[in-house]
């Protein structure tokens, strides 16, 4: 894809991060990751222990030579947050954790104090925290103070598929964060969805259920893979300015001969 992302010493090879949750089968998860190619794999300590199908599941993602990124999903205070990433350390060999701390249960919004809580703690034990956080600003800059590298701002509410609700809290947080790596996470639904944040300027886009709970997941995930790598070459080649009048794209040296009066 259009440049190699780095995150602290990892190189990742594509800018679609992707979830693993929710899948039909087994083999439908699978092929979706072949189809994709992401340059992260999400997994959950809670649903990797889930009706005891964990092993399954983890064989599945050990057969790919890809980057784990674990999350804190379902956890809804501080202490079981920070609690559940010191485990996933322990399970999937990594200090990387997508960091979830909940608090609606209506949309899944973050709690953006017990969020920087939880990140302050974590990194200040070695963790390298990619939280998942809303569009706000202040937030935003709290966080980086605290130690983060990476922040990932929704679209929309998880699983919702709405695609970016908030374009000008996007732009805005890309316009003041320019050197800070920035993913747009939850909410997407289409492939279009994920072009539009990266012609925005953002570095990579996660997802899970727009593929998971698509008709055919294996299709959605090339289609999200073209899609993520259209949208960062059309940001690298330099979208032109919306115009408030036609401007014809043909110079017009003379009016054409047809049109001029007289004998």
């Amino acid at each position: 894809m259009s440049g190699a992302l780095r995150i602290g010493d990892q190189i990742l090879s594509s800018r679609l991060f992707l979830g693993t949750a929710g899948y039909p089968s087994p083999d439908a998860l699978r092929r979706a990751i072949e189809a994709a190619r992401p340059g992260l794999l999400t997994v959950s300590l809670r649903r990797e222990n889930a009706a005891g199908q964990g092993q399954k599941f983890w064989e599945i993602i050990k057969g790919f030579d890809i980057p784990v990124l674990p999350n804190t999903a379902g956890c809804y205070s501080v202490e079981e947050a920070v609690t559940t990433a010191q485990m996933a350390r322990e399970v999937f060999e990594t200090n990387w954790i997508k960091l979830e701390v909940i608090g609606d249960d209506y949309t899944l919004q973050p709690d953006p104090f017990g969020l920087l809580s939880a990140t302050e703690r974590l990194v200040s034990i070695g963790f390298e925290v990619l939280p998942y956080m809303n569009d706000d600003l202040v937030l935003a800059e709290r966080l980086k103070d605290a130690g983060c590298r990476v922040l990932m701002p929704w679209g929309a509410p998880i699983g919702s598929g709405r695609g970016l609700n908030n374009v000008f809290a996007l732009k805005t947080l890309r316009e003041r964060f320019p050197d800070t790596i920035l993913v747009v996470d939850a909410g997407i639904g289409a492939p279009s969805h994920a072009t539009q944040a990266m012609e925005l300027g953002y570095d990579a886009v996660l997802l899970n259920t727009a593929v998971a709970k698509a008709g055919d997941p294996v299709m959605m995930a090339g289609a999200f893979a073209q899609a993520i790598e259209a949208g960062r070459q059309a940001f690298l080649s330099g979208i032109i300015a919306p115009q408030d009048k036609a401007n014809a794209s043909t110079p017009l040296i003379d009016r054409p001969f047809w049109h001029q009066q007289g004998g």
